[in-house]
This record gives C-alpha cells, sequence and structure tokens, in this order.
C-alpha cells in the first residue's frame, strides 16, 4: 500500500521542463480496420479475431483490414480462403449471365469467394444500364494474370458491402441523388423557415434565473444529479492531432503540464467522479456509468495502448467498450463512379472516413443500445476529443433534458453573427408541420436562408446582447434513452441523413479536382429523430457561457499565432486551451469566496505568439468536485497569488483559509477525510518558459506533445501532500498532517 501519511515534500527540481506524458506509439498507421463493440476484456473485430484477456489490458484484435485496400499478407490469405470457400460451394462457380455479359469469365468469377460474388454481383445489377462502374468489374485479364489482385478487390467489395446498410447499392444510390442535388444546387432549406427555438440560458454565476427560461445554474444542477446513475457516455475519437503539429491522437494529449493529465484520462475521472456520487445519492453501490469510445482506422490501435498503458485510468475491464467507425468508397465523378486508389492499383478502392455520424448506427449494430435499455440506462451524453472545459456542462445540461422532457439537448455558446460555427435553429417547414425540426445549420446555410425570412437582414446580432439569437453549437449532446432506441431500430438503423460536399473542376460541376463520398455528422440525429417521430421530437438547447465550457484545441501554434494577428481571441491551440482550463477554475474559487485574480482579455500575456493567463494555475480534478455545490461547501476563504499553481484531487477534501504564494498538490485518496486549514504556501512555484526558435539555444529534446504549446513548464518548487491511507486528518498551518481518527 502507498501511504503518504504526513508526506508533505519540498520537491526541486532542476530547472527543465517537465512532463509526464506516457507514450502511444501515434495512430494506427492509416490501416482501415473494422471493429466491433470492444471492451477491455473481448475484443471483437472482423475476420480471423484473436483476442486474450488479462486485468488492465485491452487485447489487441489481429483482423483482416476492411474497406481500404489489405497487404500482400492479407491479399494471400484471402486467397487460401477463397480456394476452400469455392471447394465448398463448386456450383456457384458459373456466373451468372449478368456478369458474363460484364465481361467477367467463369474462370476469373471462379476465383472469387461467396461474398466476394455477392458483393460484385450487385454492384454490376446496380450499374445495368449506366456503366459507371464499369472501370471496378469491366477488362479483367485472363485467370493466371493479377489473380491477386481480383482477390483483394473481391473481399473489399464485400467488406464494403456489408458495412452499409442496404449494401453498396444502396450507398451509391444515395450518392446519385445527393450528387445531383449539390451539381443543380439545390437549397435544402428552400420549403423551411427558420426560428430560434426552446431552450434554456445558464450562466454560473447568477442567482436568479433567466427570466425567459425558468432555471439557475444551481437548480439545473441539482436535478441533473437526480439523474446521475442513469447516463451512459460515448466519446467521438477518430481524429489525430495533425492540424495541431501533433504526431498521435488528440486523446493522449495533456490537457495542462500542471498535472499531465491527458484528456482521455480527465475524461475517465469525470465519469468516475459521476460514479462515485451516484452511489452517493442513490445508496446503490452497484451502479456503473459504461463509456464508449468510437476511433477510426488511425485511432483505433492507438487508443487501445493508450487505455492498457495507463490500466484503463482506473475503469473496470468491461466498463469501457470500443466501436471503430467504418470508411465508405470515394467517388471520382457525378455518376457516383467509385474511386480506384490511385497510389495502389485498379484492384483497390479508395475509401475516405465516413464521419462521426457513424456513431449512431455502430452503438445500434454493436448492441449498445440494447444493453443500456436493459439496464435502465435513461440518457447518453456524447462528448468530442479536445475540449476540456465541457464536463462542467454535463450535469446541469441533463438537468435541463429532465426538467423540460427533452429527447435531445445541445450545449451550446453564444455565438457571434456570422461566427463560422453551426447554430441550433428551428426549422418550421411552410406546407407541413410534422416535417418541422430544431437542427444544427452551418454557419454558411443560416445566413443566405435568414435573407429568405422576416427583416431579411441575414445572420445579424441581437441589439440586446450583442449575440447572434441562434446559439452556436458545441457539439456535445444529450440523448433521452427510449426515444433514442425507438429512433435507432427504424428503417434507417441509425444511418443519419447523408451529405457531400464535392469540389467541382469546372463550371460543368460534372468531374471533381479529387475524390469525394457521403458523409454524415452526429449532430443531424434530429433528421432521424423528426422522421421517427414527428412533431412529438421533443430537441432544444441549453446555452453557457464560454468560459465556461468551450474551448478546443484543434489547431497547431503557427496557425494559432496567424488567428491572433488577424485579430481572432480564440485561437484554438493547446496553449489556449489549456490557459483557459486555468481561467475557468479561478472563477470557480472566486464565487466560492476565495481571493484569486480572474485573468480578463486585457490580462492575457504573450507566450509564443498566443494570449495565455499569467496564473494562478489551478486545476481542481474531478475527484474533488464536480457540481458548483461541492466547490462551495468545500473552499473557505484563502488566497492565491497570480503566480502560484495549486492542484486539489480528493472528494473528502476541504481547504479553508488557504495562503499560497507558490506551488501546491493535495491528493487525498478515497474514504479519506482530510481539513487543510490555514495552511502557508511559500516557495519557488512553477513557471512558463517560452521555447527558443530554431538556433544554438533551442532545445530539440523538449517532447511533441510539450512543443506544441511553445513552452515548457519549469517546476522548480512545490509543496505536495499526499494521503491514501482511509481516516480522517488535519494539515496546519506548517503543512504537518495529523491523523485524528
Amino acid at each position: 500500500m502507498r501511504l503518504h501519511l504526513a508526506a508533505v515534500a519540498l520537491l526541486c527540481g532542476t530547472g527543465a521542463y517537465c512532463s509526464a506524458f506516457a507514450a502511444t506509439g501515434g495512430g494506427g498507421g492509416g490501416e482501415s480496420r473494422r471493429c466491433g463493440a470492444t471492451s477491455t476484456s473481448s475484443v471483437s473485430c472482423a475476420s480471423r479475431t484473436f483476442a486474450t484477456k488479462r486485468r488492465g489490458v485491452l487485447p489487441f484484435a489481429l483482423t483482416a483490414p476492411r474497406g481500404g485496400g489489405g497487404s500482400s499478407s492479407s491479399s494471400s490469405s484471402a486467397l487460401s480462403s477463397t480456394a476452400e470457400d469455392t471447394a465448398a460451394s463448386s456450383s456457384s462457380s458459373i456466373p451468372p449471365s449478368s456478369v458474363s455479359s460484364a465481361g467477367i469469365s467463369d474462370g476469373n468469377w471462379s476465383l472469387l469467394s461467396t461474398r466476394a460474388r455477392s458483393a460484385l454481383l450487385s454492384l454490376i445489377e446496380s450499374d445495368e444500364g449506366r456503366g459507371a462502374q464499369r472501370h471496378v468489374y469491366g477488362d479483367w485479364p485472363e485467370p493466371g494474370t493479377e489473380d491477386e489482385g481480383k482477390v483483394r478487390l473481391g473481399e473489399q467489395l464485400a467488406d464494403l458491402d456489408a458495412s452499409y446498410p442496404g449494401g453498396l447499392a444502396a450507398y451509391i444510390s444515395k450518392a446519385r441523388v445527393l450528387l445531383k442535388e449539390s451539381a443543380d444546387g439545390t437549397n435544402p432549406f428552400a420549403d423551411f423557415v427558420a426560428s430560434v427555438p426552446e431552450g434554456e440560458h445558464l450562466q454560473y454565476d447568477a442567482l436568479e434565473p433567466d427570466p425567459a427560461t425558468g432555471m439557475t445554474f444551481a437548480q439545473a444542477e441539482q436535478t441533473g444529479l437526480t439523474g446521475i446513475g442513469d447516463v451512459t457516455f460515448v466519446l467521438v475519437a477518430g481524429g489525430l492531432g495533425e492540424r495541431l503539429g501533433y504526431s498521435g491522437i488528440k486523446l493522449g494529449l495533456e490537457t495542462n503540464l500542471v498535472t499531465h493529465r491527458s484528456y482521455l484520462g480527465m475524461y475517465v475521472s469525470y465519469i468516475q467522479a459521476m460514479q462515485r456520487m451516484a452511489h452517493v445519492k442513490t445508496g446503490r453501490k452497484e451502479t456503473r456509468i459504461p463509456l464508449v469510445i468510437m476511433t477510426s482506422g488511425d485511432t483505433d490501435a492507438a487508443t487501445r495502448r493508450l487505455l492498457s498503458d495507463n490500466d484503463n485510468f482506473g475503469m473496470d475491464d468491461d466498463q469501457i467498450s470500443i466501436v471503430c467507425q467504418d470508411k465508405v468508397p470515394a467517388l471520382m465523378n457525378t455518376n457516383a463512379a467509385l474511386s480506384l486508389d490511385p497510389s495502389k492499383d485498379r484492384w483497390n478502392v479508395e475509401t475516405k472516413p465516413h464521419g462521426h455520424g457513424d456513431v449512431h448506427h455502430l452503438l445500434l449494430r454493436e448492441g449498445h443500445i440494447d444493453r443500456w435499455t436493459e439496464d435502465g440506462k435513461r440518457h447518453v451524453v456524447f462528448l468530442q476529443d479536445t475540449n476540456a472545459l465541457i464536463v462542467n456542462s454535463v450535469l446541469p445540461t441533463l438537468g435541463v433534458s429532465i426538467a423540460k422532457g427533452f429527447h435531445m439537448n445541445s450545449i451550446c455558446i453564444p455565438r457571434l453573427a456570422g461566427e463560422a460555427a453551426g447554430a441550433i435553429a428551428r426549422l418550421e417547414h411552410k406546407t407541413d408541420p410534422e416535417k418541422s425540426l430544431v437542427i444544427n445549420v452551418e454557419y454558411n446555410q443560416l445566413d443566405p436562408l435568414l435573407k429568405t425570412q422576416g427583416d431579411r437582414k441575414g445572420d445579424v446580432p441581437d441589439p440586446a446582447t450583442g449575440y447572434s439569437p441562434f446559439p452556436g453549437n458545441s457539439n456535445i449532446l444529450i440523448l433521452e434513452m427510449d426515444a433514442y432506441a425507438k429512433t435507432l431500430r427504424g428503417e434507417d438503423e441509425g444511418v443519419v441523413v447523408e451529405f457531400v460536399n464535392p469540389k467541382y473542376k469546372d463550371d460543368t460541376r460534372t468531374e471533381f479536382k479529387k475524390p469525394t463520398r457521403l458523409e454524415c455528422m452526429m449532430q443531424d440525429i434530429p433528421k432521424l429523430f423528426q422522421k421517427e417521430m414527428g412533431s412529438e421530437a421533443n430537441i432544444g438547447f441549453t446555452n453557457f457561457d464560454r468560459w465556461f465550457s468551450f474551448s478546443p484545441a484543434k489547431n497547431s501554434l503557427e496557425s494559432g499565432v496567424d488567428a491572433v494577428l488577424g485579430g481572432s481571441n480564440a485561437p484554438g491551440t493547446m496553449s489556449s486551451a489549456e490557459s483557459d482550463k486555468y481561467v475557468q477554475n479561478q472563477r470557480k474559487l472566486k464565487f466560492a469566496g476565495m481571493d484569486v485574480a480572474v485573468t480578463e482579455e486585457h490580462d492575457l500575456v504573450p507566450v509564443a505568439g498566443i494570449p495565455v493567463t499569467p496564473g494562478p494555475r489551478i486545476i481542481l480534478c474531478p475527484g474533488f468536485a464536480i457540481t458548483q455545490e461541492e466547490i462551495t461547501n468545500k473552499i473557505e476563504g484563502g488566497r492565491i497569488t497570480d503566480r502560484s499553481s495549486l492542484v486539489l484531487e480528493g472528494e473528502g477534501l476541504v481547504v479553508k483559509n488557504l495562503d499560497l504564494d507558490g506551488a501546491l498538490v493535495v491528493r487525498t485518496g478515497h474514504d479519506c477525510e482530510v481539513e487543510v486549514d490555514g495552511l502557508v504556501v511559500r516557495n519557488e512555484g512553477y513557471a512558463l518558459e517560452e521555447i527558443p526558435e530554431e538556433g544554438e539555444d533551442a532545445d530539440d529534446e523538449v517532447p511533441e506533445e510539450v512543443a506544441i504549446r511553445g513552452y515548457t513548464m519549469n517546476k522548480k518548487e512545490v509543496m505536495e501532500i499526499i494521503i491514501e491511507e482511509p481516516g480522517k486528518y488535519v494539515v496546519g498551518k506548517d503543512g504537518e498532517v495529523t491523523k485524528i481518527l
């Protein structure tokens, strides 16, 4: 047992940067891998799966690649399995007349497995009279020439056919319709009028409810607590950190350099804190809150490795599941012709990500919806990978959903008129009320739509607030389980309405600059709600201040500097996201009554070209508090200087009259009641140090996940108090720890 009873440590560093980042080995090498619902104790992928099981480790599945072409070894395996398949079903080696007429000989047909023949036959029959796909199935050389490539293509077509509801024929049919609408310039909102939907506006420090909506932040949060034991979480994490200048997965990035906790670690710790609170509120110690992570072929292996290396961040083996989104065929023209991958050969269909809208179909397909329904879960919370502030909004938004009976609730922020961000709007159908819905409308669609109605001014600010009346969508959702399950079990099986966004070569609008594909977004699920529930679908939003809920890390340091030079105050870099987390906690402690400076925009100081807080740098871990009430009950008085750094963790920790000028870390274990009263801390603390540009003083050894911030953190000196043995303790003025029970 690790025990730090009376463990007050004065830690002196050497002045070098500090990073506790655990290398995850980057992405999955770009391989397209179709994974089924996988938990830490059972990995279920496509064909030829081998899994192991041991505590704390997500076993890796060895599977044949899906959707994106295969290696020579997988091709050999496919060729071998095809021979067995063919021997077992020789009667199917005679091609149908449609196949023969397409130019595929008996010998070539016999090379293919049963599933490959089925997919190829479907492709040929759906292409009858069109010839758009003839480059895929036509002009095959005689048997004995490029046979391995033919088999590989057949298996890939079978994978693509199996992974899309309705198969390749349905995918291509949808694509032809959408591509024609795109080429014709069809306006998808021609039959709608936009208005502001019903929603709730919550301010963290407002003591009176919004006059238009009727709840305070505290009321919403308390209502949310009534439902915390009946929620599930879904984390959409299919992206690498390339836009940030980082080669690994975004979930592995450190949210801050004070604690070095990764995004995934932070999300898991929040869920665990909710779960422990659910045990207290409900008295049901058996309550567990599950987490499903949706990965992609690029992030799947690295996500599993990150979990394995960190023992699931403390979650049980079967509490975390992984689903891997599929890729879909790329299309090379308005006839929806499949694009063959030019980087390989004619026997490989180019594939692209379908989009995070896949998550809904995957949750249904892999059985999570059925399990959650059976377990009595009431709400599903959808998170995205690199917005650490958003967890603060989950409980109050859940409370709003419960109070207002929302089937879907989008977490929103105030949005500037014309800002390049989607907005939540109610679209009233001009002739059929059953087709009306509340949904995200992209900024480049909202302004033209508003210019066709009312005063025809477009997307303009509300004079009373200075913001657009349409709230900005942060793309974090809470869905009510019964309505969600009913919707997913409809005829579309959770495949949300898709769109295409081709870049045309010229004004003929027939050929593309590069292949396109059908895409889908998870926030478009209201289209399925409307289809399955009509006017009964109750969809709204909950609006929070930006400082409280929105600061995603999405841009590289260089892009962020360019944005700042262009006048932006939201560069979206790792450094700005880290800074905003500190500022958020400054505001929380200020609200609780502590004497602490809150950084305003004019107080920010440039570090590596990005404006950041000068301090204090405060981290209130989820294990310390996840509600406003907890913070106000656990903090009493005290002061923190601007140069200070503070970390608090432990549900039984109370801090009174702290006097901090330096760095302090207090961590307490479960079943520890610890009161820190009158503690005085004076030490050198932590300091940010800008990384020199290339030259004599440049440090090439700064880890990539630190370097993308433009600075390191020099941890000169810190007082660290760690108590893990259950019991009751007090910590006095000088930091001495006394166990009193």
